[in-house]
């Protein structure tokens, strides 16, 4: 990423980027591999694609066929009485299909939310599971998704991904959503601001928050992102957090929307 404003064709531009790099992953598995289970409970590599696809299916329908979503979406709101009605819902016909035809099924919904996002403004609002989001928000929650699962996959099969500065827009949403964090708990926010300084895959600096706040966050823009998307502990990464507004933020840090979900157990 340069310095340039960020828009909504540059999101998608990220986003394509990243669903690339995974689909490089993915693409050469054999068959046996896809069952292998991830770090999230219960999800295999399947299951990982399986939600991509479904969602970005979902995300080009809310953008180019707003009927053809809502129907996607009561159909997932009756199904949220049952526990597993979400994964019911939204991974039984990717559970169906073969490991060949489910990463055709996953390219043919990505092909489609691409070319929906290409006919986006930067002002544009669409309709959503929650809030109606703008657009650059919108396709950022989609980069964030096909990076975050990408990473339980990578870590189902031990490979290292190449960081990139595509990262910075989940950084920006990690520091974002610290309020989002705690109102979903159902808990006040704790006073006080908190400055982020980050390391940028490139070597740059992104800062967030005010010069005099109380609270700091330093170290990896990588690491950053691995904890407020709940996929390392803060305990087990190299982040300098300094102040208590700062540690309890990353202690419970959750930036995908949702029911209230705690980070992993520390492995070190």
């Amino acid at each position: 990423m340069s310095d340039a404003p960020i828009t909504a064709a540059s999101v998608r531009q990220d986003l394509l980027a990243e669903q690339a790099d995974l689909d490089a992953i993915v693409a050469p598995l054999e068959p046996a591999k896809w069952e292998l289970m991830t770090p999230s409970p219960g999800w295999s590599i399947r299951d990982q694609i399986g939600h991509l696809a479904y969602f970005d299916r979902a995300a080009a329908a809310a953008i180019v066929d707003v009927e053809r979503f809502r129907a996607m979406r009561d159909d997932l709101v009756g199904h949220l009485a049952d526990p597993e009605g979400a994964d019911a819902a939204t991974l039984a016909e990717a559970r169906a299909m073969s490991s060949v035809d489910l990463l055709e099924h996953w390219r043919a919904g990505r092909r489609e939310l691409a070319d929906a996002a290409a006919t986006l403004a930067d002002d544009t609002r669409i309709e959503w599971y929650g809030p109606s989001m703008g657009s650059k928000s919108f396709l950022t929650a989609r980069l964030m998704e096909a990076w975050a699962h990408g990473q339980d996959i990578a870590d189902a099969i031990g490979v290292e991904r190449p960081a990139t500065d595509r990262l910075r827009h989940i950084a920006q949403l990690g520091y974002i959503t610290r309020s989002w964090t705690y109102v979903n708990r159902g808990l006040e926010v704790p006073e006080g601001e908190v400055r982020v300084e980050l390391t940028a895959p490139s070597g740059t600096t992104w800062i967030w928050g005010p010069d005099d706040a109380g609270s700091t966050v330093r170290g990896s823009a990588l690491e950053f992102c691995l904890v407020t998307s709940q996929r390392r502990n803060v305990a087990d990464t190299d982040l300098e957090v300094r102040g208590d507004a700062a540690r309890d933020w990353l202690e419970k840090a959750q930036l995908f929307a949702g029911p209230p979900s705690d980070p992993p157990s520390p492995r070190r």
